[in-house]
């Protein structure tokens, strides 16, 4: 029964997901990619800036929601912009990532949730007059080591959050957590000390 559940993915993963991975690929534009992450769920990678991997970093998840009708997202978009995902992080289906500005750091052993989004940037100037044609502010987005954040977690600009912490579910961030906290809700509230 497990061969043919091996056989099984496999034939999946050939026929339909690679190709998948492989359209995704076409479809990215960022020239400046370093590292060499394990993709399971497709993936595209825009921008005029850099997102480095380290090692054992991992895209995707099966099983799992969306793992074949979605994709994630991760944009470095400007030329001074840059994401870094540090060794051994796992995000699973449907993640966004965009840097607009300063960038977004992730550091070792993060796991994510499915669609997990981080911005770095407010993505249009806030003043009516110039929203379209003006500045969005932007500031770094810093996540410390063995951070856990479950699905539909939104991480804004500004945000640093502290090592081993825990983001429940649904949860959006504005503002910077400590480590070693618990932290739920929109806005988010620590809950807990771990």
């Amino acid at each position: 029964m497990e061969l043919l559940k091996k056989i099984r993915y496999k034939i999946v993963f050939l026929l339909y997901q690679l190709p998948r991975i492989i359209k995704y690929r076409l479809l990215s534009n960022c020239k400046t990619t370093g590292g060499r992450p394990v993709i399971i769920q497709p993936v595209q990678f825009c921008g005029k800036g850099e997102i480095l991997f380290g090692e054992n970093v991992h895209i995707g998840c099966n099983p799992s929601p969306f793992l074949h009708n979605g994709y994630s997202y991760i944009e470095a978009r400007n030329s001074f912009s840059k994401i870094v995902i540090s060794n051994n992080v796992w995000i699973n289906n449907n993640a966004t990532l965009i840097s607009e500005g300063d960038g977004i750091i992730i550091g070792e052993n993060c796991i994510f949730g499915t669609n997990l989004e981080i911005y770095d940037t407010d993505f249009h100037d806030l003043n009516p007059l110039f929203r379209m044609t003006g500045a969005p502010k932007t500031k770094k987005v810093i996540i410390g080591d063995n951070v856990f954040a479950g699905s539909n977690v939104k991480i804004l600009k500004g945000v640093s959050i502290g090592n081993n912490s825990i983001i429940g579910n649904g949860t959006i961030i504005t503002k910077s957590i400590p480590e070693n906290v618990i932290v739920c809700g929109s806005p988010s509230r620590i809950i807990k000390k771990i």
